[in-house]
């Protein structure tokens, strides 16, 4: 009903997400009406100031998911994201775990993820994601204190996937966000041509 794997379903109960209870037999439960309440996608059906859903306001911007412990450094992130031209539609993750929810939620056209973080890293958040066909072409960047001889140590990262150290490298990560948004927009654009 909801269109996602069993692992993002437990996902989504164990955060709370879909009311669940386990049997004494161990088996999870999930009420049908926290089902449906999560199809209604109550983050989507706020409505706009203008009458129009949020959704048809953000249709065709770029969407970042920012995976990133620190609340300051969310906060600056957010400060500049809100200075781009292209205007990104920003959500938040405070861990890999909470980032992976998301990510099943709404798929962004970014990841930006720290990896040293609480409760699931930044290492195991992209190699889950990695291991899922639909994410595949998401693309992810990370911005990490961590040197490149800690990262390879730690296991490394797919080779696709930038890393960059702090301080962030805001200049790059607008040029890799607006090569995405360009490329989005694309398709649109031959459409309406005559």
């Amino acid at each position: 009903m909801l269109g996602v794997s069993l692992s993002t379903a437990q996902n989504w109960a164990e955060s709370g997400l879909l009311d669940s209870w386990k049997t004494d037999g161990g088996h999870r439960r999930i009420s049908r009406d926290s089902v449906m309440n999560l199809i209604a996608d109550p983050l989507v059906a706020r409505v706009a100031p203008v009458g129009r859903s949020v959704q048809s306001e953000q249709a065709g911007r770029l969407r970042i998911l920012l995976v990133e412990d620190d609340e300051v450094l969310r906060r600056i992130y957010q400060i500049r994201f809100s200075s781009w031209a292209i205007a990104p539609v920003v959500e938040t993750a405070t861990d890999g775990f909470d980032g992976l929810v998301k990510v099943g939620l709404r798929r962004p056209d970014l990841l930006i993820s720290d990896l040293q973080m609480p409760h699931l890293d930044g290492f195991q958040m992209i190699r889950s994601l990695r291991g899922m066909s639909d994410c595949a072409a998401m693309k992810i960047v990370v911005v990490t204190g961590l040197s490149s001889h800690e990262v390879e140590m730690a296991g490394g990262l797919p080779p696709e996937v930038p890393v960059f150290t702090k301080p962030v490298p805001f200049a790059q990560i607008e040029a890799i966000a607006q090569s995405i948004a360009d490329e989005k927009a694309r398709p649109a654009r031959k459409r309406i041509a005559p």
